[in-house]
């Protein structure tokens, strides 16, 4: 009996007397199709051209040849299932409904629950739906699970945010590989929670598991989120020995790691020993150099990428002109702009937008800079408003900075940073009116500066402080050399900024 797909209806103009798979297939396919004493051979093969069809995203022409295929009396394996299940949980918003129908018609053959693979499948699109609840419950009802049944699982939990039913689960689960470590893993540091990441891996350790590449990639994204120098020497020592030493993408999140973490020597050499590159190793190389203020470097490696035969991405650009800005090199940087745009044909986005404000803010040629953000056509954020602003201090141009604030209040009307800044600008001239006004008006609306966050790693551990903060085990000796180092500074003739200390502490 064919199933009706009510989100899907199929004419009959989609099919002909005789159904035959549209694309073009081996004689020995047709002839298979023809022959109704094979009919495993016509599943196998109706099969291959849904497969083909959910492969290149063609989800809706795949659901049409599952319903010519029912209509033709060809019956659907697990294998069909899985495919088709496996396509709609690429494309959660549009597939909720045929992928529920498709998991209805396999729950009234039982092979979600008897069948493995077709479980797991269903899991994982429903994980991937967003809709955990399902998940779970076909999880439950399964008859047989495996391995991949649990990861997927725990996938799952971690993917949509519920870390305590994730951890729960994976306690539970009766046998745990890299894959199971993994996820976990992965999860914690995609959702932002580098440390625990870090905790975990830790435990992954201890638990004797080893490591592949796909968790060194996760633990040197958290390293590199967190600044944490002395881990990522250690990994890269341990990556150094293991079998995935000349994985592209590993030493990729190296250089990572390494440029975020200021040490562009290390980063350079982890690029320059690299046996095959991809434009992303490119694109790390060369941004990590420029934001670290080695503008010369970063241009010379862009020069490399292009004599090697790389096109450069959008990504690159962001890299080139970040270091023109660092440097001052400002007709070099409108050239690369133009090149990018009438060369390369690559369409410019806010960040390269932003590049040329900061390029012209440096430079001290705020006018122009504004003239960008007038007519460039997309609104400008708060980090683009912020560099012409930082400009607007330095040149002391409180009417400049009192023009940029209708797009301050429209962009970012709760932010506090930029009103901060815009006090400090009138504080700077002597404009304590100017300056009360803002404070007056940030009160009105709610707005509180938030307080900044330092941090440093010691022996491996991470230590965070917020201005002010006492509650720091070594808090006495922290503040006794803080109080020794001002003098010393005091001395050798450094004077503070009153103006900006008193307002940004305020």
């Amino acid at each position: 009996m064919a199933m009706a797909l009510p989100a899907f209806t199929v004419t009959a103009s989609d099919y002909q007397p005789w159904p035959s798979p549209p694309l073009p297939a081996a004689a020995n396919t047709l002839r298979s199709l023809k022959n109704p004493n094979s009919n495993l051979d016509s599943t196998a093969s109706w099969t291959s051209l849904i497969a083909s069809h959910c492969k290149n995203g063609r989800l809706i022409k795949a659901v049409s040849e599952f319903t010519r295929m029912r209509i033709s009396g060809v019956e659907p394996n697990h294998v069909t299932f899985v495919t088709l299940l496996s396509g709609c949980a690429h494309f959660p918003a549009e597939a909720m409904s045929l992928g529920s129908a498709l998991h209805g018609y396999a729950r009234k053959l039982g092979l979600d629950t008897r069948n493995v693979k077709v479980g797991t499948a269903v899991i994982d699109m429903y994980a991937k739906f967003g809709l955990m609840g399902f998940a779970k419950l076909s999880f439950d009802l399964m008859g047989v699970k495996n391995k991949v049944t649990w990861n997927t699982m725990v996938d799952g939990f971690m993917r949509n945010g519920d870390f305590k039913n994730a951890v729960k689960l994976f306690d539970e689960m009766p046998e745990r590989d890299v894959v199971s470590w993994t996820a976990l893993i992965g999860g914690f540091v995609k959702n932002g929670l580098f440390e625990e990441g870090l905790m975990w891996f830790r435990e992954m350790q201890l638990h004797g598991v080893e490591p592949d590449y796909v968790t060194m990639i996760s633990v040197l994204s958290a390293c590199a989120n967190l600044g944490t120098l002395g881990i990522s020497l250690w990994l890269h020592r341990f990556i150094f020995g293991s079998r995935f030493k000349d994985n592209v993408r590993v030493n990729n999140s190296l250089i990572d790691v390494y440029c975020r973490c200021g040490c562009v020597e290390l980063a350079c050499q982890v690029f320059d020993r690299m046996k095959d590159r991809s434009l992303i190793s490119w694109n790390s190389i060369i941004v990590g150099l420029a934001v670290n203020g080695h503008a010369v470097d970063a241009l010379q490696y862009f020069d490399l990428m292009l004599n090697e035969g790389f096109q450069p991405d959008a990504v690159t650009f962001t890299g080139v002109l970040t270091a023109c800005s660092h440097a001052g090199l400002v007709e070099k940087g409108l050239k690369y702009f133009k090149e990018m745009k009438r060369v390369y044909r690559i369409t410019p986005r806010i960040e390269h937008y932003g590049c040329i404000v900061d390029l012209y803010s440096r430079a001290g040629r705020v006018e122009d800079a504004l003239g960008v953000i007038k007519n460039m056509p997309v609104k400008p954020n708060k980090v683009i408003l912020g560099s012409i602003l930082a400009a607007c201090r330095n040149l002391s141009d409180v009417r400049l900075a009192e023009r940029l604030m209708h797009y301050i209040y429209e962009l970012d009307p709760e932010g506090d940073s930029n009103h901060v800044l815009l006090s400090n600008i009138y504080a700077a001239v002597g404009s304590w009116r100017g300056a009360s006004t803002v404070r007056k008006k940030m009160k009105g609306l709610g707005i509180q500066k938030r307080p900044g966050i330092s941090s440093i790693e010691i022996d491996g551990v991470l230590n965070e402080f917020v201005a002010g903060d006492r509650s720091h085990i070594h808090a006495d000796q922290i503040y006794a050399m803080l109080e020794f180092l001002s003098g010393e500074l005091r001395v050798s003739g450094y004077v503070v900024d009153d103006v900006s200390a008193l307002y940004e502490c305020s």
